[in-house]
């Protein structure tokens, strides 16, 4: 990789993601926003100041779907790629499903990174769920954050509400809370918002409570002018068409011929998702109420791309069963058009110059567009248009005057104004030049990447050039803003984890010994400490000693893992250690055990249930006996002969210690775990270097037959640096 310019990381989670046929209207995931980012990727990665563009998205091995999408990397261009990362499993799910996943595609994310030649520069998020993931990985690596939300869910959700979908419905279908809670996390995070209009600051991002201090630039999306010509330049180069040009029109116009009585007539053209919000069925009935405006057009709805409607998610089903009743509800036959599929990289561009030679329209009936990449496409080949007044249509038809914006709830508004551009040829004329002109002007891609660049340059070390040193000087410094710990611990091949008590402290003098090692050696090796203090206890514990914050807290015997001097919670940990997790069911089992005490509340964490035991005549079996009935999985751990810990099945302090190897790609004859009880045990046994305080308890005795368990004469921390010697982490 070119290491003079910048690596960026675009983060677009949902929806099926390729390079080439991409598959928009597939189902509800798959719309202008997909498009969009592929295209950014490619745009960016021609700027002389990049180096290399990654869009990440999630890896997809699913009979239903094209084998593309199970492609680990694909290459764009020279210096940009899909980089497609597993989570949730292989199976395509629709994007309100993988909130769950999240952490996961985080993590594996952060592990892609760590095999790479260098770290990105920029996390950019494309919608809600990529905002977050950007969010996340930007606080990992202290690298600037930018979001463009391209639809928001209060928004969403007020539409919805208002259309009549009911608030259950809304949070089956949809997730609306978890969204709408993220994305006030994300709006008050992310270093910049890209919006394509000044109406989503207003209207949208608005909504929010973290909105109002948030920092936006308004720059408009780009599209390929050569793909999406003047409708004029077919009509007069028809002979210079390629054959594949001149057989998609074929193509087009007879799959469309099929259902119209009269295909000479002009055409009323509508290309969308299959979803709710995209207000087809208050499309057909504007036309299907109006006998003259059925007299002046006919109309085309090209809704998805559909095989068996059955097989079809609820929300898409819904949408083209009632667009199938309509069409039979106003006897639309030989007038209405609902053509199955078509190819997005040939037949789209074609269609709108289609509809324009016929002197038709295209419509945008949604309920509110926050884009509106398809009212740029149809201007830009010269098709006048017909929008909602709600989103991005309202900044488009401002720049390029090629339409009529109206309020979609009211049919008479979409039919009068249809009416209007139908009718009068100057009209028509009119709107159809102005957008030609105008999606010139305002929509390149050229614009689009240098206004994006000049953004990404504000919050970037000068070392990119003048330009970005001079944009610095206005803008505010990043460099303390968070610390990065996870360009720190993906620097580091050396890992030292120890127990608090009994291990790293209990002699001050060889204590603060070990922290002068630890400091001389902080260049090459990280440290951490793993213990079952909860978190606040740990930290009293540091400040007691006077201990520095490490590069990793383990808290609560394995169940909480944290970094760096801001204490960020791996969430990813607590996904996963969450798994089959019953705590409430668990205490009402152990409820009829009177010899068994519930520990103070300080003791108790989401994920570790703590409790006093006295283990006379075998009472630690009987407790895991009536577990193993009840079949709770969890674990047990019992400790210096009082403490009784329970936890996920998935926990312990030497499982979070495997996570961490994973995660940060630590070998384990790199990595020391030190300690002194039983609550160290499975850290010690697993496959990394295990070192045992000459201070120990008669608990570990069994593991002196371990080859990778090492017994120090040194007591407390002098037994720690023994061992670092021993196993060659420092010297």
């Amino acid at each position: 990789m070119n290491t003079n310019g910048l690596y960026l990381q675009l983060i677009s989670v949902h929806g099926l993601i390729r390079g080439h046929s991409l598959e928009l209207g597939r189902d509800a995931d798959t719309g202008g926003q997909t498009k969009y980012v592929v295209e950014l990727t490619k745009a960016l990665a021609r700027h002389e100041q990049v180096a290399r563009v990654d869009l990440v998205t999630r890896l997809v091995c699913d009979k239903a779907t094209a084998e593309d999408y199970c492609t680990p990397i694909e290459h764009l261009s020279e210096n940009a790629r899909i980089v497609r990362i597993q989570c949730g499993g292989r199976r395509y799910r629709r994007k309100e499903l993988l909130w769950p996943h999240l952490e996961e595609f985080i993590d594996k994310t952060i592990k892609f990174i760590n095999n790479q030649d260098r770290q990105p520069d920029i996390f950019h998020g494309h919608y809600a769920d990529a905002g977050y993931v950007a969010m996340q990985l930007s606080a990992a690596f202290d690298t600037p954050f930018f979001f463009t939300g391209h639809s928001m869910g209060r928004n969403k959700l007020a539409k919805l509400l208002s259309s009549g979908t009911s608030k259950t419905e809304i949070e089956r279908q949809y997730k609306i809370t978890r969204r709408i809670e993220t994305e006030e996390q994300v709006i008050q995070r992310a270093d910049m918002i890209i919006t394509s209009t000044q109406q989503e600051i207003e209207k949208q991002y608005g909504l929010y409570d973290n909105g109002p201090t948030a920092s936006y630039t308004v720059i408009p999306p780009g599209i390929d002018l050569d793909t999406f010509h003047p409708y004029y330049d077919s009509q007069l180069d028809i002979d210079l068409l390629s054959e594949e040009a001149k057989q998609t029109k074929v193509t087009l116009r007879n799959e469309l011929h099929r259902f119209w009585l009269h295909p000479d007539k002009p055409f009323i053209l509508a290309l969308c998702r299959p979803d709710q919000r995209k207000n087809i069925t208050g499309l057909i009935d504007a036309y299907g109420s109006d006998q003259e405006l059925q007299a002046l057009a006919n109309i085309a709805i090209f809704a998805g791309i559909r095989q068996d409607i059955n097989s079809m998610e609820e929300n898409e089903k819904a949408v083209l069963t009632d667009m199938l009743l309509q069409m039979d509800r106003y006897d639309l036959y030989g007038k209405l058009a609902i053509p199955k599929k078509h190819d997005f990289a040939t037949e789209v561009p074609a269609l709108y110059r289609m509809c324009a030679q016929s002197k038709g329209v295209f419509v945008n009936p949604a309920l509110v567009e926050p884009f509106g990449l398809t009212i740029i496409e149809a201007s830009a080949c010269g098709l006048p248009i017909v929008a909602t007044n709600d989103g991005g249509p309202v900044d488009i038809v401002a720049n390029c005057k090629s339409g009529i914006l109206v309020d979609v709830s009211k049919t008479e508004e979409i039919v009068k104004s249809l009416k209007a551009i139908l009718i009068d040829p100057e009209s028509w004329e009119k709107y159809s030049n102005n957008g030609i002109n105008g999606v010139r002007k305002h929509y390149s891609w050229i614009a689009h990447c240098h206004s994006t660049m000049e953004q990404y340059l504000k919050f970037l070390p000068d070392q990119y050039g003048q330009e970005a040193s001079k944009i610095n000087s206005q803008a505010r410094p990043l460099a303390s803003k968070r610390p990065s710990f996870g360009k720190r611990l993906l620097g580091l091949k050396k890992l030292m984890i120890t127990d608090i008590d009994n291990t790293l402290v209990g002699d001050n003098d060889s204590l603060y010994q070990l922290l002068d090692i630890l400091q001389e050696n902080n260049r090459k090796l990280a440290w951490g400490v793993a213990t079952g203090r909860s978190l606040e206890l740990t930290l009293e514990a540091m400040t007691e000693y006077n201990i520095p914050m490490p590069d990793v807290l383990i808290c609560s015997v394995g169940t909480e893992i944290y970094y760096g001097p801001d204490l960020r919670m791996d969430k990813g940990w607590q996904q996963h250690i969450s798994h089959l997790w019953k705590p409430e069911e668990i205490k009402e089992t152990l409820a009829q055990f009177e010899w068994l005490i519930f520990q103070e509340s300080e003791g108790q964490r989401s994920h570790k249930i703590s409790y006093y035991l006295n283990n006379e005549e075998n009472r630690l079996d009987i407790l895991n006996a009536e577990l193993k009935k009840q079949k709770l999985r969890c674990k047990v751990i019992f400790s210096h002969n009082q403490f009784l810990d329970i936890l996920p099945h998935r926990a312990s302090k030497g499982k979070a210690v495997n996570y961490l190897q994973y995660k940060y790609e630590f070998l384990p004859r790199y990595v020391m775990v030190a300690g002194d009880s039983g609550n160290d045990a499975d850290m010690l046994t697993g496959k990394t270097r295990g070192l045992i305080v000459g201070n120990h308890s008669e608990e570990l005795e069994f593991l002196k037959r371990s080859p990778r368990v090492y017994f120090s004469e040194g007591e407390y921390a002098a037994g720690v640096i023994e061992g670092l010697w021993h196993y060659g982490l420092i010297g």
